[in-house]
């Protein structure tokens, strides 16, 4: 029997279902107790996040994949609540970083307290993770080193900038693969991991989880771009509005650079607008419905689906079993999320 799971998917039996949202019920329950302090105060902000939602993306991965080996195996919830929880962590710096004021619909920690506490609840969610990994082994714990050593540059390159010379778009998608592909990529490998799945397993997870993390990265980026605010339940044009290239504008810049075919009376006026101040609502508008309207959206949609028909490739190796289906559903509801 077919069922809906979690993330809209559509391909699950009845078994696994039950057994995800078994897990993710767990996982739920150990991130509630691993934002719990004996400062009150601490539990409140470390919570504030998430208890405002999120998709809880990274957890799926890693219940996912430990259905190749024990999907009951000790190490799999704990490890899922350490990705989560890093995730998080970031979040919080990533606020503070961005000036964000809302963050999953809610006040962001730094708008709600000060940036200082927002910092320092991000290092807090570290801590509580690495407490967690202590607990599962010097591997997990060099597994998650390497991983968060990549997020890391991955955020520094943003903060840079490309280098001279380089390619904007070949470093924005770098960027991509450190800050979010690298802890999809962990996410998918601490199931196989943790389950005791054979060491092929955990590489064919692993690729998957660099590759759908590109895709989901680039799929924000449409969204940004062409959601409706009713139904995704986002704000359109937030990045563009705050002045962040997403792989739509940049494709512009590139082929305005070029000139490219793609060059027209609109496409100036676009990049006209993306060079001034986007905080003008009537301007903000304005570009959004350009943007809309050029090919170079069309041509980041393409990009998302490229990536995501990778991660689906990297699974043929597996064996054919309902979580292998589900993992491939991902791919496509991934490119074609509203929100």
């Amino acid at each position: 029997m077919t069922v809906v799971g979690p993330f809209g998917l559509s391909v699950w039996d009845e078994t696994l279902d039950a057994d995800i949202q078994a897990g993710l019920q767990a996982v739920e329950e150990g991130l509630l107790e691993a934002t719990k302090s004996d400062v009150p105060f601490i539990t409140d902000v470390a919570r504030h996040l998430l208890q405002a939602g999120g998709k809880r993306f990274r957890p799926l991965l890693v219940l996912l994949g430990a259905q190749f080996g024990d999907p009951h195996a000790p190490g799999v919830v704990p490890s899922a609540v350490v990705v989560e929880l890093t995730h998080l962590a970031t979040l919080y710096h990533d606020d503070v970083m961005d000036e964000a004021d809302v963050r999953r619909g809610v006040p962001s920690a730094n708008a709600r307290w000060r940036n200082s506490v927002a910092v320092l609840t991000g290092d807090f969610l570290f801590s509580r993770a690495s407490h967690i990994l202590a607990d599962l082994g010097p591997e997990a714990v060099r597994v998650q080193a390497e991983s968060f050593e990549r997020l890391v540059t991955g955020q520094i390159m943003e903060t840079v900038g490309p280098r001279d010379g380089r390619d904007a778009i070949d470093h924005y998608l770098e960027v991509l693969a450190g800050k979010t592909s690298s802890l999809m990529a962990v996410s998918g490998r601490f199931g196989a991991m943790m389950s005791g799945a054979d060491e092929s397993v955990v590489s064919v997870l692993t690729q998957y989880g660099e590759r759908i993390g590109i895709a989901f990265q680039l799929a924000d980026d449409v969204l940004d771009i062409a959601s409706d605010s009713h139904e995704s339940g986002k704000t359109p044009g937030t990045d563009l509005r705050e002045g962040v290239p997403t792989l739509p504008v940049l494709y512009v810049r590139r082929w305005h650079a070029q000139g490219r075919g793609a060059d027209s009376p609109d496409e100036r006026r676009l990049v006209q607008l993306l060079d001034g101040d986007l905080a003008d609502d009537a301007r903000h508008a304005e570009a959004l419905e350009l943007l809309r309207a050029h090919p170079a959206l069309e041509q980041a949609r393409r990009d998302t689906v490229r990536y995501a028909d990778e991660a689906r490739a990297a699974l043929s190796p597996l064996p054919d079993i309902p979580a292998k289906r589900a993992l491939a559903g991902l791919c496509d509801a991934v490119v074609h999320r509203t929100g």
